[in-house]
């Protein structure tokens, strides 16, 4: 976030002034245990999904652990409703405002009012384009996520080919984007025996031939993805995105996703046509549902996208700025979680991190 002078100057009174016990301040305040409180506001995209009732919950939890206030605007997927949201959040006086965009340039002015106003603003979940006047974004790491998911499955299918419909969320979005390249970078770093950059190169190249002609190969990797569907993250989009793709393609032998509600539905559309022995493979979320089917043997795997550590990091660094006095131009534009792949053979581990 990019701070002018003169409002760093005034943020020093102000700091100055409430340590020597003048004033009043509408920012901060003290909580029950005497520890600084401070007012937060989260502009969360959508409750449509568990993934994102569960970010809601954590940002919640964690805030009163803190004894700071949390409100929370839900903008109903409206990104005129977010910018409305998250100026109300700055015309409260808000003492830092987390947001999970819509879209990553529709929201970009009223993040960049919030910072002229001095208002820090910390994504969460979702990325927003380079010219908004941001801290940071906390995420997962999509990417690696992706690439360690599409490892397993490709040592896990050995020789066999790989044909593959793909479940992708919305046009556009960056951790869409991202989780799938990363799928495709795995996999074709597991069977063409090639080292991780140049996977991610062959990937890049997988990427731009599916979105041109909806189709792509690579024969070093055995791997084709038939044909790609959008299913806007929801189980009910995914069974309508998957339903033509499984009719127009019966020698399957795996679905892929960017999320698992996608392939929930993928998984009900493949029942309903009566095609078995179709391997459910998703970059993440790492819902609980996920795990139990990947216990049973339904589901192969899922990279661990949890919205419990996308909200303690989160805090971890509001904390840093607003308790520590961190400069947020120190913070770095990018705060990743750890990466996983989750398998049978260590969802117990990640079980709890679910949702």
């Amino acid at each position: 976030m990019k701070y002018s002078k003169l409002f760093i100057v005034i943020a020093g009174l102000v700091f100055f002034l409430a340590a020597c016990g003048g004033g009043d301040s509408e920012s901060g305040g003290d909580s029950a245990d005497g520890e600084e409180s401070f007012d937060i506001g989260f502009a969360i995209k959508t409750q449509d999904s568990p993934y994102f009732v569960s970010l809601v919950e954590k940002v919640q939890e964690y805030g009163e652990e803190r004894g700071w206030n949390v409100d929370v605007l839900d903008a109903g997927n409206d990104t005129t409703v977010e910018q409305d949201n998250i100026n109300t959040f700055v015309s409260q006086g808000k003492d830092l405002i987390f947001v999970d965009a819509i879209d990553p340039s529709s929201v970009v002015p009223a993040i960049n009012a919030a910072a002229d106003a001095g208002v820090p603003v910390i994504n969460l979940d979702s990325g927003v384009d380079d010219d908004a006047n941001d801290v940071t974004t906390v995420y997962s790491d999509n990417e690696q996520n992706g690439r360690l998911v599409g490892l397993e499955y490709g040592a896990e299918m050995g020789d066999e080919e790989i044909i593959a419909i793909l479940l992708s969320g919305a046009r556009g979005n960056v951790a869409g984007l991202e989780r799938r390249t990363g799928l495709f970078a795995g996999i074709i770093e597991a069977r063409a025996g090639i080292s991780e950059e140049e996977a991610w190169e062959a990937a890049h190249e997988f990427e731009s031939d599916l979105s041109a002609s909806g189709r792509a190969t690579n024969e070093d990797a055995d791997l084709t993805v038939v044909g790609q569907g959008w299913g806007s993250w929801t189980e009910e989009e995914g069974l309508s995105a998957s339903e033509d793709l499984i009719t127009a393609n019966a020698n399957l032998t795996t679905a892929l996703g960017e999320n698992e509600q996608m392939l929930f539905g993928a998984m009900t559309a493949l029942e309903n046509a009566g095609i078995s022995d179709v391997d459910l493979v998703s970059a993440a979320d790492g819902a609980q549902e996920a795990m139990d089917l990947i216990r049973e043997g339904k589901y192969f795997a899922t990279g661990l996208n949890s919205p419990t550590l996308v909200a303690e990091t989160g805090y971890e660094v509001a904390e840093e700025i607003l308790v520590n006095g961190a400069d947020p131009e120190s913070i770095p534009d990018i705060t990743l979680t750890e990466p996983a792949a989750i398998t049978s053979e260590n969802v117990d581990e990640y079980f709890d991190l679910g949702f």
